[in-house]
């Protein structure tokens, strides 16, 4: 399972850094190979090759009244593998369509990563935070 927040830089190519914390979970897993998809949130989503199997087969299971989902997460799919500096290269596609510039946010998210414009998530977390708590979470306690 993945947690916690990586701030990392993009080079002029487009490729991220793995942090070495989660290098050896990703290598073992997955044999250095990951997907990377766009998620409707404004995000990316990373996920080592067998967790993205899942996922796929869910997404491929949808009704057909989720056919624009099935090609969100389908369509703009890149399969990627860990280059010999534990990089990741995210197409300009998907690059373009998370606004990522520079400056991003490497989340764990337990079986996957989201890649965030750094500008952005900050936004989006300080805006949740100013929200009530959802229901699901009144009754947690922390």
């Amino acid at each position: 399972m993945f947690q916690g927040a990586s701030a990392l830089t993009l080079d002029a190519k487009g490729r991220m850094s793995i942090p070495s914390r989660y290098r050896e979970a990703l290598q073992g897993q997955a044999a250095g190979r990951v997907t990377v998809t766009k998620h409707p949130d404004g995000c990316l989503l990373l996920f080592p090759f067998a967790e993205w199997e899942n996922f796929r087969s869910k997404i491929v299971a949808l009704p057909m009244d989720a056919q624009w989902w099935r090609r969100i997460f389908l369509g703009n799919a890149s399969e990627v593998e860990l280059d010999g500096a534990n990089r990741v290269l995210l197409a300009p596609e998907l690059r373009k369509a998370a606004a990522l510039d520079k400056e991003v946010m490497l989340l764990g998210m337990g079986a996957c990563f989201e890649i965030w414009d750094a500008r952005t998530y900050e936004a989006k977390e300080q805006a949740a935070m100013m929200q009530e708590m959802p229901a699901a979470l009144k009754n947690f306690t922390f």
